[in-house]
């Protein structure tokens, strides 16, 4: 079983930054494929991010130049850094891991944008 927990969520004003980070559990975690998903409200799930093991990295258009996701693997840990950041954004941010052929979710960590 592998925990996941994100972290780094808040109100922010449009054009403002946020980091997020999410802390997964486990000694094989620099083989982990990590995702980051948002879901707004009346949404469906969506992917914003992810990075394989290899250190890939893929970006949904709608983020694409404005987020960068990054690991830290002696710390177990995937970060999205959000510049520019727009009322679209706000969403509720999960992280997501993915070993062996399982996904495990973290809880989800609230991003509001708004002025």
């Amino acid at each position: 079983q592998v925990q996941v927990v994100e972290s780094g969520g808040g109100l922010v004003q449009p054009g403002g930054s946020l980091r997020l980070s999410c802390a997964a559990s486990g000694s094989m975690f620099s083989t982990y494929a990590m995702y980051w998903y948002r879901q707004a409200p009346g949404k469906q799930r969506e992917l914003v991010a992810f990075i394989t093991s290899s250190g890939s990295t893929n970006y949904a258009d709608s983020v694409k130049g404005r987020c960068t996701i990054s690991r830290d693997n002696p710390k177990n840990t995937v970060h999205l850094q959000m510049n520019s950041l727009k009322p679209d954004d706000t969403a509720v941010y999960y992280c997501n891991a993915a070993t062996r052929g399982r996904n495990y979710w973290g809880q989800g960590t609230q991003v509001t944008v708004s002025s």
